[in-house]
């Protein structure tokens, strides 16, 4: 059975949301950040060398890295579902935005996570992540100008890894400036497969 080595408000809440919607059979292993640092426990690095969640057990195959967690769970147990035809132009498009979630979108989220703890140290790079940040997520949000999803007209694991660079930004920046991103928000977080994942997966500060 897959496994998911499953951390409280990480990354791997959005595996658990893909394997719903895919209605594959799961078993979830739980880890609770530490109180104090909000870093993850010890144990996971027993799991992973990096000590990080999400991370996958297939049998004998333990994958880490969301946008390859969730390629592999789309290529091997998907059936075809959540990834337009392979040679289609959707297809590249749908790997380009898989990828994008975590290779562009993140990067100023987390330094503007990280710049905060720093308080008037960090003050100095602030314009510069603002206007990286505006640049990525107004790049996202003219990608919704016509449709509910970023490829095609259906979901696809490439909506499910963007999801959480949005939730993310929704709690560090703001989505005043991204009316389509917050609409988009409210759509896939209104999927059934979605509330499951909430349900199995424990709170989750960025839902």
């Amino acid at each position: 059975m897959l496994q998911v080595h499953h951390l409280n408000n990480s990354r791997s809440q959005r595996v658990l949301w893909l394997l719903e919607e895919l209605g594959l059979d799961y078993e979830i292993v739980k880890y609770q950040r530490d109180a104090t640092t909000n870093l993850a426990p010890e144990s996971l690095k027993a799991v992973h060398p990096l000590g990080k969640s999400p991370v996958l057990r297939d049998g004998e195959r333990t994958i880490a890295e969301s946008g390859a967690l969730l390629d592999y769970l789309v290529r091997v147990h998907g059936g075809g579902r959540l990834a337009p035809a392979p040679g289609t132009p959707d297809h590249e498009s749908y790997l380009e935005w898989l990828h994008y979630a975590e290779g562009s979108a993140m990067l100023p989220v987390m330094l503007k996570l990280y710049t905060a703890r720093l308080g008037e140290a960090g003050a100095p790079l602030a314009p510069r992540i603002q206007d990286e940040i505006e640049n990525h997520f107004g790049y996202m949000e003219a990608q919704l100008q016509d449709r509910d999803f970023f490829v095609g007209d259906a979901l696809t694991a490439a909506d499910v890894n963007l999801t959480f660079a949005i939730q993310a930004v929704r709690l560090l920046h703001g989505l005043e400036k991204f009316p389509r991103l917050a609409a988009f928000l409210e759509r896939v977080q209104s999927r059934p497969a979605y509330q499951r994942a909430i349900e199995k997966g424990g709170a989750y500060a960025f839902g």
